[in-house]
């Protein structure tokens, strides 16, 4: 099963209909867990995806909630 078909089957499992930026959330979770700790990655994605579905959920909101986290992030890279 590739990435895209369970990003698919979770979805729809979960009842749920979203523009999945793949690589985008694939980038913050590799940084947050090179440049913070490991167990950074899921835990950031998780909090960056609750943000942006409190924010309306549309792909604006994710992707303004990812360029937070990034940003955040490399703030701890470059300290």
């Amino acid at each position: 099963m590739t990435l895209g078909e369970w990003t698919n089957e979770l979805c729809t499992a979960l009842g749920i209909e979203v523009e999945v930026e793949i690589d985008a959330i694939l980038d913050l979770a590799r940084d947050a867990a090179h440049q913070i700790d490991r167990p950074a990655a899921p835990i950031t994605t998780f909090l960056v995806g609750y943000a942006a579905a409190s924010r309306g959920g549309k792909p604006s909101d994710l992707e303004d909630c990812v360029d937070i986290a990034s940003e955040l992030v490399a703030q701890h890279d470059e300290g």
